[in-house]
């Protein structure tokens, strides 16, 4: 059995995170151009399911990300909005003496400082990306 990890999130806009995501962990948005395009033409999807975003045909309501060494990060369009605590999140494990850096990296691509720690052991950032998905940077 071959196992493979993918992370899902919830969003507002899908395509927001993905992007937002894609620079945090220093990854790629991935282009679905060719599948919606053939989606489409064969008639297993309406125009309706269809946006263009950076001048890529796209999934209208979802989007995912690569980078090598982490699972796929799928992003998924959902009605409600966030309105608690994760119950589950990511961890981006970069070392105590990038931690700081890399939490102004993330502050600066619109993440959202809620709190800094140590109380487990390394100094921990606790941030939140655009939706309010929170994360943690040590």
């Amino acid at each position: 059995m071959n196992t493979r990890l993918q992370v899902v999130f919830d969003a507002s806009d899908a395509h927001e995170l993905a992007r937002f995501w894609a620079h945090a962990i220093r990854g790629e948005v991935e282009d679905h151009s060719d599948i919606v395009r053939q989606l489409v033409e064969s008639g297993a999807m309406t125009r309706d399911g269809v946006v263009e975003v950076d001048g890529h045909l796209a999934f209208r309501e979802v989007a995912a990300v690569r980078a090598g060494g982490f699972p796929r990060l799928f992003f998924q369009l959902v009605p409600e909005p966030k309105v608690a605590k994760n119950r589950c999140h990511v961890d981006l494990l970069v070392g105590p003496e990038q931690a700081d850096g890399e939490r102004d990296r993330l502050l600066a691509l619109g993440a959202v400082m809620v709190a800094t720690n140590s109380d487990r052991g390394p100094v921990t950032h606790t941030l939140q990306d655009p939706q309010g998905n929170e994360f943690c940077v040590s």
